[in-house]
């Protein structure tokens, strides 16, 4: 599923740089810390940068340490051509070859090349010691700024939940919990997560993979669940958990946790905060 993306900017002697996070990763503009060095013709410092031996070996380093998918083969023959007045290196180049992840490219009128903080901080140590103690000075406060971090904290929450208004009424049926079979009452089950899938949505992870294979390639039962059933479930954890510390038997506590999200479903289904949570979350 798409990654949520939280786009800003820091400002470093009068130089505008965005700043991009994704997922729990910020990615600085190359591009624009490029321009403290060519204003017109950024890519030119970038290139200049990428084709040094110690940079790419620096590259390299950082995805075998934080990328398992990271293609070392191909960073070797770089390694080897690196040097050479023929060598030449681009972010494209290199994200294509070694499927890199350290550094992207953005398409786009707001495009441009991003690296890791990691990685960007050591090109604007390249371009100028100074500027480097300036970039991390804006870069620190960024992380610490209030209004920030409850940006991040929301995005954070919605990749946890991964609300999916398109698709959610493929994986599971809109205010619906179904009642439990026989089978299903008697039935023991290994994980606790399946007993609060099989209280709420009448299956376990399994059951809901192999009835959706093609969801199930890039999330499970509750990544595609909408808000409501988010917040009985919230709510169904923390009575289960007082269940289970008064040693209720698993059969018992399925029972009581389907017909708990039965009635919770009737009292919130037209719940006014519900409707404005869901409202706030598609905005």
């Amino acid at each position: 599923m798409k990654k949520d993306i939280i786009e800003t900017e820091i400002v470093v002697q009068e130089n505008k740089i965005r700043v991009m996070g994704v997922g729990n990763t910020d990615y600085i503009s190359l591009t624009d810390l490029a321009r403290y060095a060519n204003s017109s013709e950024p890519k030119i410092p970038i290139y200049a940068w990428m084709r040094n031996k110690d940079v790419l070996a620096y590259l390299g380093l950082w995805e075998k340490l934080n990328n398992k998918n990271f293609k070392g083969h191909e960073f070797e023959t770089f390694m080897n051509e690196a040097g050479k007045n023929s060598f030449y290196m681009s972010p494209q180049k290199w994200i294509k070859e070694t499927n890199a992840v350290g550094i992207i490219s953005k398409s786009g009128n707001n495009g441009g090349t991003y690296a890791c903080s990691d990685i960007a901080l050591e090109f604007a140590s390249w371009l100028s010691p100074e500027f480097k103690l300036y970039v991390i000075q804006e870069f620190q406060h960024l992380k610490r700024d209030v209004a920030y971090q409850e940006k991040v904290e929301w995005h954070v929450n919605r990749i946890l939940s991964k609300v999916n208004y398109l698709v959610h009424t493929n994986a599971v049926k809109n205010y619906i919990v179904p009642n439990l079979t026989d089978k299903q009452k008697r039935f023991a089950y290994a994980n606790e997560a399946d007993v609060l899938n099989v209280a709420l949505f009448g299956m376990t992870a399994k059951e809901w993979r192999d009835k959706n294979p093609s969801l199930a390639l890039e999330g499970n039962i509750r990544d595609y669940t909408d808000l409501l059933h988010l917040v009985i479930l919230s709510n169904l954890e923390s009575i289960n958990a007082e269940f289970i510390a008064n040693n209720i038997p698993q059969s018992e506590r399925l029972v009581k946790l389907n017909e708990i999200a039965r009635k919770q479903m009737n009292i919130l289904v037209n719940n006014k905060g519900i409707k404005d949570l869901e409202l706030l979350e598609e905005k």
